[in-house]
């Protein structure tokens, strides 16, 4: 299935695309794509609805994050070993690990607001994770059954306040709206092989990232299993996997986004997005 939220920021509705690809409102069904409704027995019972027989959601609503209440968003550093070359780092032993603001999340066609100070402002398309059973030192040949299902990722990057200050990477990763997730939550079962899908991402039409999710130096099931170590993995937690070569730090010259451009970005059979850069306030 796949799943959305659709409506105002803060107000959107659970939904599902039908067979058609229109927008189906869940709420009397489930009261958000969030938590417990992420439980692979919820996810069955979902399954099970004739999604014709539930209102149909008129005209192009805005799109909001596909998941809600995510409690953790956990990000992946230099996951493609291409990636890493272009960014002059070694490919790590060990998956590196930070963490991005859930205030950073937003819709996956939402503007996309350049801090300010920004000079360094920065793409990276990414496969998205969706715990939907709690992981707690799970086996790798175990994890991908906490997986509730697969997104599209922004991880955005403010490449001065990410490397050229002191302390973590999560200030240059954090800036309200460095996060769109979606457009849809695309439920494990539709995706047999999370390391087989094409991704790519566009900056005013030029196409920068152009990459395979095979190319992963640590794959999901890894991934899923190694940060379970570490801390217990939540219904409604998103992890997200690295990104293929061509940002805009690895551009000779670099290149960065200003205020005016359009991104667009998208990965097989999750769908697309598309944002609008736009100055600080």
């Amino acid at each position: 299935m796949r799943f959305l939220r659709f409506g105002n920021p803060g107000q959107e509705k659970p939904g599902a695309l039908d067979s058609e690809g229109r927008i189906r409102d869940l709420s009397s069904v489930v009261d958000d794509i969030a938590g417990a409704a992420l439980l692979p027995e919820s996810l069955d019972s979902l399954r099970r609805i004739d999604l014709h027989t539930l209102p149909l959601v008129d005209g192009t609503p805005r799109l909001g994050p596909c998941v809600g209440a995510v409690g953790k968003f956990l990000c992946i550093g230099l996951n493609y070993s291409d990636h890493a070359a272009e960014s002059g780092m070694a490919v790590p032993a060990e998956p590196v690990l930070f963490m991005k603001a859930t205030s950073a999340i937003c819709g996956p066609d939402d503007d996309v607001i350049i801090p300010r100070g920004s000079q360094k402002t920065d793409w990276e398309v990414e496969l998205g994770v969706v715990i939907g059973k709690e992981a707690k030192y799970v086996r790798e040949e175990d994890a991908l059954s906490h997986v509730a299902g697969y997104c599209v990722v922004n991880d955005l990057s403010e490449r001065a306040f990410q490397l050229e200050g002191t302390g973590q990477w999560v200030k240059g990763k954090s800036a309200d709206t460095f996060g769109p997730i979606g457009p849809w939550l695309v439920t494990a079962d539709e995706i047999p092989d999370p390391q087989n899908l094409h991704l790519w991402l566009e900056v005013d039409g030029h196409r920068y990232q152009n990459g395979s999710t095979a190319t992963m130096v640590f794959g999901v099931a890894h991934l899923v299993s190694y940060l379970s170590r570490f801390m217990s993995l939540q219904p409604g937690d998103i992890i997200s996997t690295g990104t293929p070569p061509g940002v805009g730090l690895g551009q000779k010259p670099p290149v960065y986004l200003r205020a005016g451009n359009v991104i667009t970005l998208g990965i097989e059979n999750l769908g697309q997005q598309r944002q609008l850069t736009v100055p600080s306030a």
